[in-house]
């Protein structure tokens, strides 16, 4: 990441309007980008004040503290960085120069206006999504409004101290994938440094364990009472939010449900995505006819030769179907709470889940199934099958 000075901040500052969904990061960072332009127009009484309202507000927000720290000292001599105090610990200072970094160019980001390419479809049931993206310290809430995401807000986050793409235990990096929210962690249950409380995530994922990647315990969660927020990469692989924005994200995560999709770099839908998309609900609608239909064959061709499920392989899965069907007189196969979600790290690869209902005429069952469709040579294949 490359620090500007201060003077290189304020030029580079613009206040267009900017629509906020709720009171959260953007707030606090409009405030801060408002005070630093104050000081860019030699008025610092002014940018004074600013913080100092910032302060009554949280006065745990380590960064304004800085900025009022440098305010103060500007009465006596010039400044030309974040943090001239003689004798301030290097590290911390720079933790907070980043910090500044993340949060001003987040102050110039406009309201989202695309849809991210990662959310081709939602189930009626998942009533919201979240996307982050780890090169802007940023969270993204989507709303689901009959099927398709509507920004709701977004929230400066904190993650990994070695950054993003986590490859093992103990790499401090946060994974980048398709996520959901297994969980929740009332603050009552855990020590103050995750504040409010957690939500586990559940890596890592079928894909993730396909590739050898390991680890446990990426969360989402707060900062102790004596923190507002932590630089941009301060966690051990977590995705960490001030205790306020916490709050009103858990207000819309629902535990089993709520897709968590990061990325190191956010891309934004395109007529290609719907293009691929359509393509996409085309072949699992073969896939369903075809199995339906009891062609074999027909249906084993959807499933590409590195397919798994688990331990099993293609040639043992192929095997059992076969035995399987040949006891069929019929078979009747529908697909409801269908959603579809891109992978950000895997070009081609996308997230299938939906309810499978089944019935034939020697047995019935209902269940929760997740695919890993891969576009291969121009054609859809399933590469990974298993229950959600």
């Amino acid at each position: 990441m490359r620090f500007l000075s201060l003077p290189a901040l304020l030029s580079a500052l613009c206040f267009a309007p900017c629509a906020m969904a709720e009171p959260a990061s953007r707030d606090m960072e409009q405030s801060l980008a408002k005070s630093l332009q104050a000081v860019g127009n030699n008025r610092l009484d002014v940018a004074l004040n600013e913080v100092d309202s910032l302060l009554k507000l949280h006065p745990n927000f380590k960064l304004a503290q800085l900025v009022r720290g440098d305010l103060l000292m500007a009465r006596s001599k010039p400044i030309s960085n974040f943090g001239d105090a003689p004798n301030a610990p290097a590290d911390r200072v720079q933790d907070l120069r980043e910090e500044a970094n993340a949060r001003l160019h987040r102050a110039q980001q406009q309201q989202p206006i695309a849809v991210p390419k990662y959310l081709w479809q939602l189930d009626a049931q998942q009533r919201y999504a979240v996307v982050v993206d780890t090169s802007k310290s940023t969270l993204y809430l989507y709303e689901n409004v009959k099927g398709e995401p509507r920004y709701v807000a977004d929230y400066y986050i904190s993650v990994g101290k070695k950054g993003a793409d986590k490859v093992s235990e103990g790499d401090q990096k946060t994974p980048l994938g398709v996520y959901f929210v297994d969980e929740h962690i009332p603050s009552a249950k855990l020590t103050d440094f995750y504040g409010p409380g957690a939500y586990p995530l559940s890596y890592p994922n079928e894909w993730d364990k396909r590739l050898g990647r390991n680890g446990h315990g990426i969360w989402l969660h707060g900062t102790p009472s004596d923190t507002y927020s932590r630089p941009p990469r301060a966690s051990n692989g977590c995705v960490v939010l001030s205790n306020n924005d916490f709050t009103h994200l858990g207000k819309n995560l629902q535990v089993g449900v709520t897709p968590v999709i990061i990325t190191n770099h956010m891309e934004w839908s395109d007529e290609t995505d719907a293009s691929e998309r359509s393509s996409l609900l085309s072949s699992i609608e073969q896939w369903r006819n075809d199995w339906e239909s009891r062609k074999t064959e027909n249906y084993l061709a959807h499933y590409a030769r590195d397919f798994s499920a688990g331990n099993t392989a293609f040639s043992d899965f192929a095997q059992q179907k076969r035995k399987v069907n040949s006891g069929k007189t019929w078979i009747k196969v529908k697909l409801s709470r269908l959603s579809v979600f891109p992978y950000p790290s895997q070009q081609g690869l996308v997230v299938v889940n939906f309810e499978q209902d089944y019935s034939s005429n020697n047995l019935s069952n209902r269940m929760l199934k997740r695919q890993y469709w891969m576009k291969r040579d121009g054609r859809w294949q399933i590469i990974y099958e298993g229950s959600a």
